[in-house]
């Protein structure tokens, strides 16, 4: 279970992260459109996870890698932007967040069932 001291620093490194992305490392996305979906950062805070969904999804790896190739690039500017505010930058962590594919997996999957549904010839037996 996350301690509030988790809590807060998790919320301030999503908030700052995104916004460095949008701002002064854009040239890591590839042209592609990128959101920090969620921060969790370790018990001791010496390491934080950021989930990262991309869109257009063909470029989502692609652009994954070329964050974690930057990391230390990546790194370097968190701690600029909040070195106030935390006495040791954690060592960062990238995955893609694919919660929205799979979502848009099951959104299409209960389509295709309504329409077998709809297409089924109804038996009404009248009373």
């Amino acid at each position: 279970m996350e301690s509030t001291r988790q809590k807060k620093i998790s919320r301030l490194l999503q908030k700052e992260t995104a916004e460095m992305f949008q701002r002064e490392l854009k040239e890591l996305l590839l042209g592609a459109m990128l959101s920090v979906t969620n921060a969790r950062v370790s018990s001791d805070l010496s390491v934080a996870k950021f989930y990262l969904s991309i869109f257009p999804d063909a470029k989502a790896q692609e652009v994954l890698d070329n964050i974690n190739n930057a990391k230390v690039k990546v790194r370097f500017a968190l701690g600029k932007r909040v070195g106030k505010q935390l006495r040791i930058i954690p060592e960062l962590t990238f995955f893609l967040d694919d919660s929205l594919n799979y979502l848009e997996n099951i959104d299409r999957l209960l389509d295709e069932e309504r329409k077998v549904i709809d297409a089924a010839p109804h038996n009404e037996t009248e009373e």
